[in-house]
Formats: structure tokens, sequence, C-alpha cells
């Protein structure tokens, strides 16, 4: 781990500092197993689909292509704003700018996972449940999965927030929220493309 560390240059000091904070360093671990546990749900929905005869099964609902492409222009809004937010947060006096443009993501971000819900609702009223096909289970893990993701990434970002607004809230801990969100938000297109384009 010694690429991780940097020595002070301060004769005086003999502390290493962190070329990474271990909130940020600890973030990008659990990213890059997350990346892993998505690559895993990709490869077998692959493997699956490869194997099928008709996919999508003819008596299942069609998936609603257009109505999430917009949606999911929703997501990558919320990841552009939080970039946004954390240009000024690192402005002196841009706390404020920093909280509206946080809060503005954490709701673009609960919109999408809204949706998300609403369209389930919609297409388990069709017929679609997770036992009705190999490949409606597979959309609703895939997908769930995603959103359970997006979930705790919001309560994480929301906990941002609230720590933002008491001034409370430190570079580093911007940053690893801002590395969890970005792979919520960037698995997402990947997510698409693979189970609504077919």
């Amino acid at each position: 781990m010694e690429s991780a560390f940097i020595e002070n240059k301060n004769p005086g000091a003999s502390r290493v500092t962190p070329f990474l904070p271990n909130g940020v360093l600890a973030m990008i671990f659990f990213v890059a197993m997350e990346v892993m546990f998505f690559a895993a749900l990709i490869s077998a929905y692959t493997i699956v689909k490869s194997g099928a005869l008709f996919w999508p099964p003819p008596e299942q609902p069609r998936l609603p292509v257009t109505a999430t492409a917009i949606n999911s222009l929703v997501l990558l809004a919320s990841g552009w704003l939080l970039f946004k937010a954390n240009k000024s947060f690192s402005v002196k006096g841009g706390q404020e700018a920093a909280t509206r443009l946080l809060r503005l993501s954490i709701i673009l971000g609960s919109v999408f996972v809204l949706f998300q819900g609403f369209e389930w609702v919609r297409l388990i009223g069709y017929g679609m449940t997770m036992t009705s096909s190999t490949y409606a289970g597979f959309f609703y893990l895939i997908v769930g999965a995603h959103g359970s993701h997006a979930v705790a990434a919001i309560f994480v970002l929301a906990i941002m927030l609230g720590k933002l607004k008491k001034n409370q809230l430190g570079q580093s801990e911007f940053w690893a929220s801002q590395i969890f969100w970005y792979f919520v938000v960037g698995v997402w297109p990947v997510l698409y493309i693979l189970v609504y384009l077919n």
C-alpha cells in the first residue's frame, strides 16, 4: 500500500501523509467489489439470453424503453449536479450553492428511484413477476440490485446534506459519497442497454 502514501517534505515532521483519504480509498475498494457483482449478473444474463430461443419471451409485456430512457437522463442529471455541488463546496463561500445543488441531486435521484418503482408496479399488473419467466426474473434481479444501490446512495447523500448544512462535512467525505453515487449513475446506462434494448 506504499503507493497510497506520500512522504511529508517538512524535515521537522515524521508523519506520513495519506495520498488518498481512508474513506475515499475504502469507497474505491467497495465500488470495485460492486463492479464485480454487477459483472457477474451481466455475465449470467448474457449466457442465459444467448441460449434462449426467444428473448424476451413473446408472452411477457414489453419494457417501457422510451420512458426509462427519459428517466435515465434524470439520473445522469443528478450525477452532473453532484459534480457541480462538489465544485461549489471546494470554493470558499460556496457552501450555499453546494447545499442547493446537492439537494437537487438528491431530488432527481429520488425521482429516478420512484419512477422505477412505479414501472415495477405497472409491469407486475401486466403479469410480469419474478416467477413468470427467466427473463422477468433477471429483469427484477438486475434492475432491483441497481435500485437497492441507488436507495443506499441517496441515503448516504442525504446524510452528507445534513452534515453540509451544519458545516460539519469534510472534503474527503464528499469525495467518498460522490464516488458511490457516480458508480450508481455510471453503471445504469450499461444495464439499460443490456436489459431494455435487448
